[in-house]
């Protein structure tokens, strides 16, 4: 176990239990393995690592050097997602979280399976952001180079940062 200060971010999908319930658990399944392809790759090539998938949701820390690099990711992870889930027939839309801070990370598990997993505060925080589309928190913006801030505008209350083209929901 380890304390490590970085990026954590969680993706959804709104619509997806009204959508697939009209779908096989085959089908289903399939869909979401070719789905954690896409997450897994978009993250992996920005540094970072998904921790786990929980049906349609992920999450996915970032070390602290890549959170940048993380942000782009999620933000190109709405943009390609959307697109995979338009072409593939799905009616859903991408819901992301973000959030700069501690995480205590380390393998835990049963006593035969542990996993690389996530805890503390920073991951509870993330959870309890609200808002729809992409959510920022300030901790996280702070963290990003003038050129990816430029992305962004102020969204209160409380504080989150969401894209320039997404409008205003809450």
């Amino acid at each position: 176990m380890q304390h490590i200060n970085g990026l954590v971010a969680c993706s959804g999908l709104m619509g997806f239990s009204k959508h697939t319930a009209k779908q096989s658990d085959e089908e289903v399944f399939r869909w979401l393995s070719h789905y954690y392809e896409l997450i897994g790759d978009m993250v992996s090539e920005a540094n970072g690592k998904v921790i786990k998938f929980m049906g349609d949701a992920a999450l996915i820390f970032f070390p602290e050097h890549s959170a940048d690099a993380g942000v782009q990711a999620m933000l190109q992870l709405i943009r390609k997602g959307d697109r995979f889930l338009t072409e593939g027939g799905m009616p859903c839309r991408h819901h992301v979280r973000i959030h700069f801070g501690p995480v205590c990370a380390g393998p835990l598990g049963t006593r035969a399976e542990k996993y690389l997993d996530i805890l503390g505060s920073t991951v509870n925080a993330l959870f309890l952001l609200k808002g729809t589309g992409c959510v920022l928190t300030p901790e996280a913006f702070r963290k990003l180079n003038p050129e990816t801030r430029k992305l962004f505008k102020k969204h209160t209350p409380p504080v989150s940062y969401i894209p320039l083209e997404q409008t205003h929901r809450d």
